[in-house]
């Protein structure tokens, strides 16, 4: 699909009243909603607006059941989900992974990373099985996240660059972000860390690279735990970019990307196109491509940083006063 006809689609979906997608069917659906985030989930709440926007109503021709837990207490939704009698499933982030194993189900998901490479999709424009979704991976945002922070903190010479190594095309990124670097005269230093258990450890090696600044590559794992990250950059005086907003309220300087909220109302658009017949296989994977500038300023006072020496606030599409 272009980019335009996806701006269309996009704007339609949002724009359309719930009755141009009321359901003709008395059939309630029935749709499991899987993540290892615990609620509140800000992205549930983006996809259940978008269902009610096509006329999708939770008790009368819809049942939303909400699974969260880690991927090992997520085999019994597997197991389930193997039994049937259900629609549609949704995942979130990492949840992705664990239903894998689920081949007679359709399954939304939304990816901060790499479908392809995570292995449930065949390439982006062709899934070619039960998977479909969004995901919010560009390696053209790793570099323009490099350029602004270089533009907010001139100085900077040295990006600690913090990372969930076990995020699919997680290295792919690593790889953008590096190159961005290196033109900008910035050494870049990765600091990996590997799922949940070794995120404290990972915070330590940041703590310790004596970098000017601290980039943090979203994903789910980095986004649970955006309050302890951003805590962290801002007591060891480190400017912090980010790639979503949610980091940004919770504290970090800036972020660019995708807005989450919206892609997930947006994703809807394809639960009711499943619900309605159409095949995972030949619905491409989705890509924003509309994105946001958020800074925070009571950070940027925080950390002595003065914005108004650069024209990011009025490039900014959110300001956090």
């Amino acid at each position: 699909m272009k980019r335009r006809e996806f701006i269309a689609l996009a704007g339609a979906a949002m724009a359309w009243p719930a009755t141009a997608f009321a359901q003709d069917s008395a059939k309630a659906y029935r749709i499991f909603w899987v993540s290892i985030q615990s609620q509140p989930d800000p992205f549930l709440d983006g996809f259940r607006e978008g269902l009610r926007a096509r006329g999708y109503i939770e008790g009368k021709n819809l049942a939303l059941e909400l699974h969260f837990g880690n991927p090992h207490a997520l085999r019994e939704v597997v197991a389930e989900l193997r039994r049937g009698n259900i629609d549609l499933a949704v995942s979130s982030g990492p949840a992705t992974r664990a239903l894998t194993e689920v081949k007679d189900i359709p399954v939304l998901f939304a990816l901060s990373g790499d479908p392809v490479a995570l292995g449930v999709v065949e390439s982006l424009g062709q899934p070619g099985g039960n998977f479909t979704g969004s995901t919010f991976l560009s390696l053209e945002l790793a570099g323009k996240r490099v350029e602004l922070l270089k533009e907010v903190v001139p100085s900077l010479r040295r990006l600690a660059v913090f990372s969930n190594s076990n995020h699919p095309g997680e290295q792919s990124e690593w790889r953008a972000t590096r190159e961005a670097a290196t033109k900008l005269g910035i050494e870049p230093v990765y600091v990996p860390f590997a799922g949940p258990n070794e995120l404290d450890a990972g915070l330590v090696a940041v703590g310790e690279a004596h970098a000017d600044a601290l980039l943090v590559f979203p994903d789910v794992l980095t986004m649970v735990h955006r309050n302890k990250i951003a805590q962290f950059a801002t007591a060891h005086r480190l400017p912090s970019m980010f790639g979503w907003s949610e980091y940004c309220e919770a504290g970090g300087l800036m972020s660019y990307g995708a807005n989450q909220r919206a892609t997930y109302f947006w994703l809807a658009t394809y639960a009711d196109r499943i619900l309605r017949g159409e095949k995972p296989a030949n619905l491409p994977v989705m890509q924003p491509t509309k994105f946001e500038l958020v800074v925070n300023i009571r950070t940027a006072e925080q950390l002595g940083i003065d914005l108004d020496k650069s024209s990011i606030l009025f490039r900014a599409n959110r300001v956090i006063e």
